[in-house]
């Protein structure tokens, strides 16, 4: 959570897109049945959560 508010803008888009593209792969992992941790994809989208919190609070202090 720390690292989430300390990162840049720029950082926090990069790790967005790839939460997203790691969940996309453990849902074709899961329907293929090569993966056994459900688990991981419900940390990873909280995960995007926290990162998608961050950016409107950002957003929101900008247009403040």
């Amino acid at each position: 959570m720390k690292e989430i508010k300390k990162a840049s803008s720029e950082d926090l888009a990069k790790l967005l897109n790839e939460k997203r593209e790691s969940v996309r792969a453990a849902r074709f992992d899961l329907a293929g049945a090569a993966k056994k941790n459900t688990k991981a994809t419900g940390l990873v989208r909280k995960d995007i959560a926290r990162i998608l919190t961050e950016q409107n609070l950002r957003a929101k202090e900008v247009t403040a």
